[in-house]
């Protein structure tokens, strides 16, 4: 046993002997820190003052005079934006949100739930559709989600069937 396990010990500290990590130098200097001095590495910088114009064509400007620029969009940016506001003057109706109270066939169930939405809850403004075949209820119109789920949760304690959903919301 002894001989299966020696060979077997050896090839081990073999083993993770050379998988230790390069020692680094030390200085006693730095307190067992590793230290390496580099600036013989470094690039040497002239002063602003030493340089020679005359060889790197560098005029020293004025860094408060006004600077016309060169390669400007201005003109293509504004043709970009005079078309999408000549599209937007067209549209009548901007992508949003509204709350879906009930859908159903009924009519007499869609205009009893309207009315209970203006008594329990009269600040949020509610509107019957028909789209056919079905009666539809909604409830408030929102540019984003976020505005709509807080009205969602005080519509939810009164009618649980409720869900948010996307809708175009008029221009007036």
């Amino acid at each position: 046993m002894i001989r299966i396990l020696l060979p077997v010990l050896l090839v081990m500290i073999v083993v993770m002997e050379s998988c230790k990590p390069a020692q680094t130098t030390t200085s006693r200097s730095q307190g067992g820190k590793y230290h390496e001095d580099l600036s013989s590495l470094r690039p040497a910088v002239k002063e602003s003052g030493s340089v020679d114009s005359s060889k790197n064509n560098f005029t020293p400007r004025d860094p408060k005079a006004y600077m016309e620029p060169r390669y400007t969009v201005n003109a293509q940016l504004d043709a970009v934006l005079d078309s999408i506001d000549r599209i937007n003057l067209t549209r009548r109706f901007v992508e949003g949100f509204t709350i879906q109270v009930y859908a159903g066939q009924k009519r007499e169930d869609a205009l009893s739930v309207r009315k209970d939405m203006t008594i329990y809850l009269p600040k949020i403004d509610s509107e019957v559709q028909y789209v056919q075949p079905n009666f539809r209820v909604k409830a408030g119109r929102y540019l984003n989600r976020l505005e709509a789920q807080k009205d969602y949760h005080l519509i939810r304690q009164y009618f649980p069937n409720a869900i948010i959903i996307p809708d175009k919301i008029a221009i007036n």
